[in-house]
């Protein structure tokens, strides 16, 4: 049986590797969670928690964590720069895929996603902590931004006019077609439902199996393949406020190797508010 997504060790580990290096002193595992309180009912133990509301943007302005905070985040989670940081959370791994490309944009070298997530995790009754593990902290640099791994609104609105980059919306279909402006619960919303014109409908969650994991590269390749997704032109995927299109980008960027890949963290909340954008709908 093949491994598939699995094989891919510098950015993606199994369940079974993180419990072999859970007292591993090189290695910081991070929990970031849809449901902030999901890390206190049980987590992989020794495992830290990040709160995606309050810890990775910023809190006042509209935008990522600023480099000070990481910094600080990073030294008070324990994280040297060469420290290896395994990311793993709930609805497969939607928020730490968020957290991988913000420490991707810093510059952060050993960062690895646990294959399958919490999901896995529970579902092969593994050990679970219950404290929170007390961690020595540590020194940080941040490096400058990297800003060939995000996209902004103009280098968007530029896309649509000239065609060049393939637009991936990763939103659910009734997001896509605006017969909803986001999914329920969830309180960032729009003036307009619809899509960026041009956009291909890609739910994000179609890259992962049942069990949370990701699909095989080849599997994969068919799925953005074939919605005309290919690595010879730029890449910028979007969705509502880029939480699920980092998942994309992952996907396409770091299982696929796809050269030019771009997450529009900006997404539907800024398209889908902004006066006198187009709209596009079936």
């Amino acid at each position: 049986m093949t491994m598939g997504a699995a094989t891919i060790p510098d950015v993606l580990v199994s369940t079974e590797w993180v419990a072999q290096h859970l007292n591993d002193t090189a290695i910081r595992i991070v929990e970031v969670d849809v449901d902030t309180a999901a890390y206190d009912q049980g987590h992989v133990p020794n495992a830290i928690a990040w709160n995606w509301t309050t810890e990775l943007c910023d809190t006042l302005v509209r935008d990522i964590i600023p480099p000070a905070k990481f910094e600080a985040l990073m030294a008070a989670s324990g994280v040297g720069n060469t420290t290896t940081v395994v990311l793993y959370g709930d609805n497969n791994n939607w928020f730490a895929a968020w957290a991988l490309w913000q420490m991707k944009v810093y510059g952060h070298q050993n960062v690895r996603i646990m294959n399958g997530g919490r999901r896995k995790w529970l579902a092969e009754g593994r050990e679970l902590g219950s404290q929170t593990p007390s961690v020595a902290s540590a020194s940080y640099r941040a490096s400058a931004p990297d800003l060939s791994l995000r996209a902004f609104l103009p280098e968007v609105q530029a896309a649509v006019k000239s065609g060049r980059a393939a637009l991936v919306d990763v939103r659910s279909p009734a997001e896509f077609t605006g017969e909803i402006l986001a999914p329920p619960g969830l309180p960032e919303t729009c003036q307009r439902g619809g899509h960026i014109p041009g956009a291909r409908s890609i739910p994000w969650g179609k890259a992962c199996n049942e069990d949370g994991t990701f699909k095989s590269p080849d599997d994969l390749r068919q799925l953005y393949g074939g919605a005309g997704v290919t690595p010879d032109r730029p890449v910028i995927a979007y969705c509502r406020i880029g939480e699920r299109s980092s998942h994309t980008w992952f996907v396409l960027k770091h299982l696929l190797g796809y050269p030019d890949v771009k997450n529009y963290d900006g997404s539907w909340t800024e398209w889908g508010n902004l006066v006198g954008a187009q709209v596009e709908r079936p």
